[in-house]
């Protein structure tokens, strides 16, 4: 793109003019392979580079060129330089009004370009230009690469319609028709609808906003629908043959490249076997030599192994000397090790006796120790006890004091209470005393004695105050006594918690070292045990490792004693085993040659049976081929026969229209109301109403 815009400012230059900035800053936003200029008013020299560049523009498979604003020289230059471009796939010229001009430039790149399979058209002015748009519909059938094509919003009219009709009937490339919001009315409609009976590649076309009857729309779509089928029967067939076609070619090329590597395998075995025979003569020879040597060679070691067998049958000889020996020495070790085994199980016997003397000493400890701590547990919870007493007896005690501290002091404010009122008493029984006298004296005029003077009340209030004197000095004595008596219990108690406590603290240290005594001697009685029993194991190890010394050293002696035997007896079987040798390699070599014959017979033979195999795997291959070739012309035959029913119908139907057009013309100088009924007849006709339906009434 890069060089592109380069291209582009060289040649506005050398034009004259200058490049339009929006492009160039456009030209460095696109991406690769789409040049997308909507909406950019192009200049006459823009348009005039653009159609110099896209012809040798090989990068570009996308142009967008809508709302542009193309003046009819400047969308003539562009398609001029779009007509020999081999690479865009897609062309959006939308809304750019383009007119007669640009329908001749269009029908000219429809003609020339082979690579355009997109054209989209929407809102410019192709249809208001007959002649022109009728070229550009004459260059479209003869298009066979466009794909899409969209021309909604030109002003086509129904004149435009019956020349695209022309057009699809012709052509075979077109797959999408968008026809949308324009003037082709009834006619194009008809027009458009017996077009496609003919043609079988278009299998989407709108026509919505073009004031076109809905049966002939239901016509259209039904024409649509039944291509579309025969496009995906036509897409799955083609796919079906061409994955037949690829398995085929697969297999052809397996079945080739598995006859070349047969050959070449066969080829090489034949080298192989030649070689193989030329170094297996080489080798004979090499062989027969061998043997010759080694003729004299087995001849001087059957001297030897005579002699070695008489040096055999002496140690033969030596050897059952040994074994008798050795049976002797096994005997004695029998006997030793049966005796060892007895000793042993005494020893065992008696240490398990031991152990299970400690075993038991060890219980009766641990049960002693158990009840010792027992015992320690159960001075403990005791004194735990005594404490809980003691707290209880102290707590109540403490309860004591404070409420007979509370009785005092409740009786000491009774007594203040009670003397003050004795107090109050005395005064006022004197007072009233001196007032009862004076005015005795005042109305007799004699003093009186004093016994006298006192009058009733002065008689009366004296023994009260000594009642309630003695009184409270009673209830004084009394809580005295009774404090006396709480403090003389507090200090009995006192007394019987320390005596209480220095028990418990005496019973608890006793308990403890009777308690240290008893594991002190636990451990003691256990480590003498241990000591003991270390010293028996000890003792036993000894025996058994002085036993297992005279085992091995009489094992030694039989090892040795059997290898001396085992030598001699190898040395014979070695003589004999390579006399063997000779013979058998002999042997080898000639079996080796008739197995290497065999192998190769046998690889061609299992060859053959594979390629065999293969070539009958590809003849059932080719009949399925054979078949699904069958089935396809069985049912493009039935498309054909659908298609030849679908012809002849249309063919009925055009005849009955040109029927009834003729009844027209004959009709057409009698009036409105003969004409009238005519076209309804004809109407009703087409849309398949009865025409006694329709005649006007009388």
């Amino acid at each position: 793109m890069e060089e592109f815009l380069r291209s582009y400012s060289r040649l506005c230059r050398e034009r004259g003019g200058e490049p339009q900035e929006t492009v160039l800053q456009r030209l460095h936003e696109l991406p690769r392979g789409r040049l997308d200029l909507a909406t950019q008013s192009l200049t006459l020299d823009t348009c005039r580079a653009l159609g110099a560049l896209l012809p040798k523009e090989a990068q570009l498979t996308e142009l967008v060129l809508s709302d542009c604003m193309l003046s009819e020289e400047g969308a003539t230059l562009l398609l001029q330089g779009l007509c020999a471009n081999t690479i865009l796939r897609l062309l959006d010229l939308k809304g750019n009004n383009l007119q007669a001009r640009g329908a001749e430039a269009l029908g000219k790149l429809l003609r020339q370009n082979k690579s355009i399979q997109s054209l989209t058209l929407e809102w410019n002015n192709l249809g208001a230009w007959e002649e022109a748009f009728a070229t550009f519909c004459r260059a479209l059938a003869g298009n066979l690469t466009l794909r899409q094509l969209d021309l909604r919003n030109n002003q086509i009219s129904h004149q435009g319609a019956e020349e695209l009709a022309l057009a699809l009937k012709g052509n075979t490339s077109l797959q999408q028709l968008d026809l949308r919001w324009n003037n082709i009315g009834l006619l194009g409609g008809r027009a458009l609808a017996s077009c496609l009976s003919s043609n079988r590649s278009l299998w989407r076309l709108e026509l919505a906003g073009n004031n076109i009857p809905s049966d002939v729309l239901r016509a259209v779509e039904q024409a649509m629908e039944h291509n579309q089928d025969r496009e995906a029967t036509v897409r799955e067939n083609r796919a079906r043959t061409r994955v037949l076609s690829k398995e085929v070619r697969h297999l052809r090329e397996e079945k080739s490249k598995q006859f070349l590597d047969l050959m070449e395998t066969i080829d090489k075995q034949r080298e192989e076997m030649a070689r193989s025979s030329r170094a297996s003569a080489a080798r004979v020879g090499q062989l027969q030599e061998a043997l010759d040597e080694r003729h004299s060679v087995i001849n001087a070691l059957k001297a030897k192994l005579q002699m070695a067998e008489a040096a055999l049958a002496l140690s033969e000889q030596k050897a059952q000397d040994l074994g008798e020996l050795l049976a002797t020495a096994e005997q004695e070790q029998q006997s030793l090790a049966q005796k060892q085994a007895k000793e042993h199980r005494l020893e065992q016997q008696e240490a398990a006796e031991r152990e299970s003397k400690l075993l038991r000493d060890l219980s009766a400890a641990n049960e002693k120790n158990l009840l010792l701590r027992s015992q320690v547990d159960e001075l403990e919870r005791k004194a735990k006890s005594q404490q809980d007493q003691l707290f209880l007896t102290k707590q109540e005690l403490t309860n004591t004091a404070a409420e007979l501290k509370m009785r005092a002091v409740q009786a000491e404010e009774r007594l203040d209470l009670e003397r003050r009122r004795s107090r109050q008493s005395l005064e006022d029984a004197e007072q009233l005393r001196r007032q009862g006298g004076a005015s005795f004296v005042a109305s007799s005029g004699l003093r009186a004695p004093p016994s006298a003077r006192l009058g009733p009340a002065g008689a009366s209030g004296q023994p009260d105050v000594e009642h309630m004197a003695r009184r409270l000095e009673e209830s004084e004595r009394a809580l005295q006594e009774r404090a006396q008596r709480l403090e003389a219990a507090r200090l009995s108690l006192e007394e019987e918690l320390s005596r209480a406590k220095a028990a418990a603290l005496s019973e608890r240290g006793r308990a403890e070292e009777e308690l240290m005594k008893a594991k002190n001697q636990v451990r003691l009685e256990e480590q003498q045990r241990l000591v003991l029993l270390e010293e028996k194991l000890r003792l036993l190890a000894q025996a058994r490792d002085e036993a297992q010394a005279t085992c091995l050293q009489q094992k030694q002696m039989v090892a040795e004693a059997q290898a001396r035997g085992s030598q001699l007896g190898l040395q014979v079987e070695a003589l004999r085993r390579r006399l063997e040798e000779l013979q058998q390699e002999l042997s080898n070599k000639d079996q080796e040659k008739v197995a290497e014959v065999t192998r190769v017979r046998v690889e061609l033979q299992e060859q053959n049976g594979r390629l065999q195999a293969e070539l009958a795997a590809q003849e059932a291959l080719k009949e399925k081929v054979a078949a699904l070739e069958r089935q396809l012309r069985v049912t493009a035959s039935g498309h054909r026969e659908a298609l030849l029913d679908r012809e002849s119908e249309n063919a009925c139907l055009r005849e009955k229209l040109t029927a009834a057009g003729g009844g027209d013309r004959a009709h057409q100088g009698g009036g409105g109301p003969g004409a009238s009924f005519l076209q309804s007849a004809v109407l009703a006709y087409v849309q398949g109403s009865p025409v006694r339906a329709l005649s006007p009434q009388k």
